[in-house]
């Protein structure tokens, strides 16, 4: 590299990775997300569409047709002219490579949308039809050839070109929609296709070929190193940029004509610093992909994390680099820092150069012993009791100098600092002190400097979600290492249990809670519709058939908590998960197969004091006893039915039936032939079977248990049929309860196979096929059974809502 007739040599590459250039990336993302949206919109709402444009179009269409015609024959021409005025530009400039990317964008474009059905169509711009000037220009105008061609020339040559012509530029081939508007035409479909597809190819194109952003202004760094009196003589790349900044060492002399200024070299090596021929300096260089990045981080952690947890955002690049600067001169003065910063300035291209000295010493190692480590926290304390946190203290950024500890790294430090913050800074010394001394070391010096409780504070965000990306990916197995530490945190403080921070805007039982409304409204909404038709039968209702459904369909929760309380031993409170069990049908409701039930379950008797695979198997347990109870309960009555029951309805086709065996054998081969199946139902589900058939042993030995679970499985299945019974009873409908009962064993054991949560449509559907089947006519089976499931389903979903938040709030789930 020349600069000012001296050449400065440069070893190592400057060249930023391609996958590490998030601006070209982000461009080509949010240039494919238009390319989506355009199509989805015009496949789906275009009618819509055009008639807002039309009525929009009367809006702002004040225009004569003579004032229309003349803006749009002035538009035309200047986009008919735009690419050309483009082309001229840069072969002035002789910029080759750039016109070749610019050539190849508006030939991909155009052949784009030249490919047909039938083939290749080629563009037919003439003007052998034209009576007008207008009809000329608007074969441009509202072709999306034309269209692509210029969003995609554009967009190649953008960063290029100065800011105020890219501003112009895109304003005047954007304006097409406006101008479509003005003069009273709609805006064509294919048009706006062609500006987001020809946007798509050129943010490909310049993610191939490259901006002048990725052209490294280390000309202009030269020059404003001179300035500060360093005399730069040659470049090392010691890091390529990619998630941070472009880091090279810089061999400097100083300069002769400032050596005796007072505010030059002079007056710093009165502090202290040599310029000999062999001075180094460490340069840091930010672009513009280093700017993008850093905006996408802002922006996740703003949706993600709560406030406080980070410092605040800055307004740009430049900003944050000045920061990291003046942390170093405030952690320098307390004597703690490695580097001091020399120098911040704003080069070419939106580039910004931070020049500091080499640091001193040498990095934390583990051959340093204990009593190093013992002068880390103390330092670290005493940068706290400055009220300044450091942000980033991974052991390569905690360097030795003989007895001294000294940081570097302070982008992320921050003065007037909060108890949030003091608190990441000590798990992050526990996480990188763990890894090089062991855990009870670095445990036992931070609890010999540190107050007891700001140890504990500390150690519940040794998290994932707490503890920032770049410092636990410094250190291998950081999850389990994490465990071990808060562990032995908890071992030496006498702590039975260090409960993880709550750092994240949403907690996991919120976003639950959020999915399982959206579920409920989402299978809620087709029956919203017939609440009028509904109404409108209830006035034919007899209420004291309705409440007898009511009250029988309360009695199957008591049956429920009942066999579960004995399931588990009667190991928690009864009351609680009576409550449990009615938030758990808004749980199951909202979730396909009632899966959240069963997790809902699992999770209170953990809660209640049961270890996880005894709360599993006591779910299991439940389970099991009710499908057997189901089972027999449907021998019995089908019995009862007699032979002259007509049960082919609810008989599966032979198709089904061989479908259904094929699944199985399928399930059958996995488990054999898969080893990660397999290892799975042996180390996992294995034992749970056992416990389960254990327990199923000693039910036979406890009668008095075995009748009380069974009693409440039976509670609930013929509570169910019973409350199906009164609701037909209710409408003046006539049936036997004999019959009511197969109808809800056999449909709801038909529908619970459906994917929709809750079962919601397949059991009205099974019930009040069932019940046809039976000869209950459609006028009252049809309101019997939606009278059944608002009490059996949706009255419970609607209590269980507030009764689970309740339940959340008092730590039971």
């Amino acid at each position: 590299m020349r600069v000012d007739g001296r050449e400065i040599p440069v070893s190592g590459s400057l060249l930023q990775p391609r996958i590490r250039r998030t601006s070209d990336i982000l461009r080509v993302v949010l240039s494919a997300l238009s390319v989506a949206v355009v199509i989805a919109g015009s496949l789906i709402s275009r009618p819509q569409w055009e008639a807002l444009e039309r009525s929009v179009s009367k809006i702002v269409g004040f225009l004569t047709p003579e004032q229309s015609n003349l803006v749009y024959i002035v538009y035309g021409i200047a986009v008919l002219v735009l690419p050309f005025a483009i082309l001229v530009r840069l072969v002035l400039r002789r910029q080759w490579k750039l016109l070749a990317g610019f050539t190849s964008a508006g030939l991909i474009a155009l052949a784009l949308f030249s490919i047909t059905g039938s083939g290749f169509s080629a563009p037919r711009w003439h003007l052998s039809e034209a009576g007008q000037v207008n009809t000329f220009l608007s074969q441009f105008l509202d072709d999306p050839r034309w269209i692509a061609m210029l969003a995609a020339t554009l967009t190649v040559a953008s960063p290029w070109l100065p800011a105020r012509a890219r501003r112009w530029w895109w304003t005047l081939l954007l304006a097409f929609v406006p101008i479509h508007l003005f003069v009273s035409l709609v805006v064509p479909a294919r048009a706006a296709l062609g500006l987001v597809v020809g946007w798509l190819v050129g943010a490909v194109i310049v993610l191939v070929v490259g901006t002048p952003a990725l052209e490294v202004p280390l000309a202009a760094a030269v020059r404003v190193l001179a300035q500060r009196g360093f005399r730069v003589t040659a470049f090392t790349v010691l890091r390529p940029a990619a998630r941070g900044p472009l880091v090279l060492s810089a061999s400097t002399t100083p300069q002769p004509e400032l050596s005796a200024s007072p505010n030059g070299p002079s007056g710093e090596a009165e502090s202290g610093e040599s310029h000999s021929p062999d001075d180094e300096l460490i340069i840091e260089l930010y672009g513009a992909n280093q700017r993008s990045r850093g905006m996408l981080q802002q922006l996740r952690r703003w949706l993600t994390i709560r406030s406080g947890e980070y410092p605040a955002p800055f307004a740009s690049m430049r900003r944050a680099v000045e920061h990291k600067a003046l942390m170093g001169f405030a952690i320098a003065d307390l004597g703690l820092a490695s580097y001091k910063p020399l120098t911040v300035a704003a080069l070419d291209r939106g580039w910004t150069l931070y020049a500091h000295t080499v640091p001193q010493g040498r990095p934390l190692a583990a051959a340093d012993g204990e009593p190093a480590l013992t002068r880390v926290w103390q330092a670290l304390h005493r940068m706290h009791q400055a009220q300044m946190s450091h942000g980033d203290l991974r052991t390569d950024e905690i360097r030795i100098l003989d007895d001294a500890v000294l940081f570097g790294g302070f982008v992320q430090s921050e003065f007037g600092a909060y108890q949030v913050r003091f608190d990441s800074d000590v798990a992050q010394l526990l996480l990188g002190s763990s890894a090089l001394f062991g855990t009870g070391p670095a445990v036992r010096t931070a609890l010999e400097v540190l107050d007891k409780q700001a140890v504990l504070d500390a150690s519940a965000r040794l998290t994932k979600t707490a503890m920032p990306t770049h410092v636990r990916k410094a250190v291998p197995d950081a999850g389990e290492l994490m465990t071990s530490i808060r562990e032995e945190v908890a071992a030496q403080t006498g702590q039975d249990k260090i409960e993880a921070a709550q750092i994240n805007r949403f907690s996991r039982n919120q976003i639950i809670q959020l999915v399982l409304l959206i579920g409920l409204v989402y299978v809620a909404y087709p029956y919203i519709s017939a609440v009028p038709t509904f109404a409108s039968e209830l006035g034919s209702l007899n209420w004291w058939w309705a409440l007898l459904g009511l009250t029988v369909s309360a009695l199957t929760y008591v049956g429920a908590a009942m066999a579960l309380w004995a399931c588990a031993s009667e190991a928690v409170k009864f009351r609680n998960l009576l409550l449990m069990q009615i938030a758990n049908t808004f749980a199951a409701t909202t979730t396909p197969a009632g899966v959240g039930g069963l997790a809902l379950s699992v999770r209170f008797l953990q809660k209640g004091g049961l270890g996880a695979v005894r709360a599993t198997a006591a779910v299991a347990l439940q389970q099991t006893v009710q499908v057997v109870t189901h089972v027999l309960l449907l021998l019995i009555f089908g019995a009862l039915a007699g032979t002259s029951t007509d049960l082919s309805h609810f008989v599966p086709s032979a198709t089904v039936l061989y479908l259904v065996a094929g699944a199985l054998l399928g399930l059958l081969g996995v488990t054999m032939f898969v080893p990660k199946v397999r290892k799975w139902l042996l180390n996992e589900v294995r034992p749970q079977l056992a416990d389960v058939v254990a327990q199923l042993k000693d039910l036979a030995r406890r009668p008095g248990r075995l009748a009380m679970i069974v009693g409440g499985c039976a509670t609930t299945t013929l509570g169910m049929a019973l409350a199906l019974w009164a609701s037909i009873e209710a409408f003046g409908g006539s049936t036997t309860f004999v019959t009511v009962t197969i109808v809800t064993m056999i449909g709801g054991t038909l529908a619970s196979a459906a994917p929709t949560p809750g079962g919601v449509g397949a059991v009205e559907a099974a019930l009040i096929g069932g019940l046809a089947a039976f000869g209950v006519s459609a006028g009252i089976a049809v309101p019997a059974v939606l009278l059944y499931r608002v009490l059996t389903c949706w009255l419970p979903v609607f209590c269980g809502w507030p009764i689970m938040r309740w339940l959340t709030a008092k730590d039971m789930i």
